[in-house]
């Protein structure tokens, strides 16, 4: 059994392709923390912690701050126990899941590094590809709407994701330009929603109405009322003629337990960079339990994150829906540690 012998980790910045915008914000930049764990016997795991709209106190002073605090902790201790150290450190910083679940990646890839397995086969190896949509952020300038909707048609892109924002008279006019161009440049496409808790329960129902009026299809519709308004989605998941993926109202298993009690639902967004690998299998295991689909989804983040959602979706083979576009928001490579990207494809 090695042991942890290094903790790196370092800041990485790196503009955008375009203006990255939902209801909760804007950005022209990602910024993560990158995370390196290296053992006695030169084994090594990458792991990355991102920011985001949604988690504002994890920001890169903090999420630095948090691993030089564990590192004593970690350094020097078996590869093997590092799980109840992660358990451990989800307790002390509840409100720094990502910080945790990017350390938690790294940990993990140094142990199956240290063992001798691949990610994609330890979660089952059963796909060798996916197919991932393309989000098409809430920006009111046409111009730049144009020019990247140009970018995902001209890469095949068929899934679209549109960012709304709650403001339905302006959603209307956004949802109906985009859909316009879309019809201009390709035949057959699919469009799925992502309110980011920008809706209350009436401004839901009234831009929903307009949708079905218009006979718009819609696949599915993220994450639309506040994480924590269980009323209100419960009542959306009683009436709604859209699925209803919850995003930000499920980190873990308490949550998932709790949208399945209260009917909040009809499926669920995984993400490893909020959920970590351990609880991100649970949540896996648990919503095919109770019968809800699911997405495998990413925040803005580098092919170190990315990949880890890549290989899990791909190996559990067990996703209805694949949001992994973060690295087309980014100038980027074709290929990374067995990954080939060819447009909305991954080719494992």
């Amino acid at each position: 059994m090695s042991t942890i012998e290094k903790i790196h980790f370092r800041g990485v910045m790196r503009p955008l392709r375009t203006t990255f915008s939902t209801s909760l914000g804007q950005k022209h930049l990602m910024k993560s923390v990158i995370v390196r764990v290296a053992l006695k016997d030169s084994s090594s795991g990458l792991g990355e912690c991102p920011t985001s709209f949604v988690l504002k106190e994890e920001t890169i002073p903090a999420i630095k701050g948090i691993i030089r605090e564990v590192i004593p902790i970690l350094k020097s201790s078996p590869i093997d126990c590092y799980g109840d150290k992660i358990e451990q450190f989800r307790k002390t910083y509840p409100r720094n899941p990502m910080t945790i679940s990017g350390l938690e990646v790294a940990l993990f890839r140094a142990a199956l590094q240290h063992k001798g397995i691949s990610e994609h086969g330890c979660f089952g190896g059963r796909l060798k590809t996916l197919e991932t949509d393309i989000t098409i952020p809430y920006i009111t300038d046409l111009g730049a709407i144009k020019e990247w909707i140009n970018y995902a048609l001209n890469k095949k892109f068929t899934i679209y994701k549109l960012k709304v924002s709650g403001s339905v008279d302006e959603d209307k006019r956004f949802f109906s330009g985009v859909y316009r161009l879309l019809r201009e440049r390709i035949d057959t496409f699919t469009i799925r929603l992502d309110g980011n808790q920008g809706f209350t329960e009436k401004t839901y129902f009234h831009f929903v109405d307009f949708l079905m009026k218009n006979n718009y299809p819609i696949e599915l519709f993220e994450q639309p009322l506040p994480k924590n308004d269980y009323r209100g989605l419960e009542e959306i998941k009683r009436h709604t003629p859209v699925p209803v993926i919850l995003d930000e109202t499920v980190f873990n298993t308490a949550d998932l337990e709790r949208a399945v009690q209260d009917c909040l639902c009809h499926g669920i967004n995984i993400k490893v960079a909020k959920s970590g690998i351990v609880e991100s299998l649970k949540l896996y295991n648990g919503a095919k339990k109770y019968g809800l689909t699911l997405m495998m989804g990413c925040m803005t983040e580098t092919m170190v994150g990315l990949s880890a959602g890549i290989n899990f979706a791909a190996g559990t083979g067990g996703f209805d829906y694949m949001d992994l576009d973060a690295i087309h928001f980014l100038h980027h490579r074709n290929s990374y540690e067995g990954i080939t990207i060819s447009g909305p494809q991954y080719f494992l």
